[in-house]
């Protein structure tokens, strides 16, 4: 994850495109991702990096028919907002603390799924 400096904060980073997903890897996100599509959906993997604990990486998601793919660390805590028609899958943190992803999944068709490294 970059982290942005003060003298641009709050970088967003936007990903597009009409058909087709994302592969969204740590090492170049900043503290909030967009990605919309209208068929796809979004694989993310942030088990190369290291997010402070206390720290919050927001990822947006926007398409009709794709959900989100999310790979993150044992210690990490992942909430999920939004709308679409389809569940969410998560263990949950097996450690207690630890950093926080957001995700904000607003689509027609397309769940949510967490795994852990």
């Amino acid at each position: 994850m970059t982290k942005s400096n003060g003298e641009n904060p709050q970088r967003t980073d936007i990903k597009v495109s009409l058909i087709g997903g994302h592969r969204l890897a740590g090492a170049t996100l900043h503290e909030r991702t967009v990605t919309a599509s209208l068929i796809g959906g979004a694989d993310v993997d942030l088990t190369d990096i290291a997010v402070p604990d206390g720290a919050e990486l927001r990822i947006t998601k926007l398409s009709l028919i794709g959900g989100v793919s999310l790979k993150v660390r044992r210690d990490v805590r992942v909430e999920v907002h939004g709308l679409r028609l389809g569940g969410v899958k998560d263990d949950g943190p097996s450690e207690p603390g630890g950093p926080t992803v957001r995700i904000d999944a607003w689509g027609l068709v397309g769940g949510v799924s967490v795994s852990r490294a």
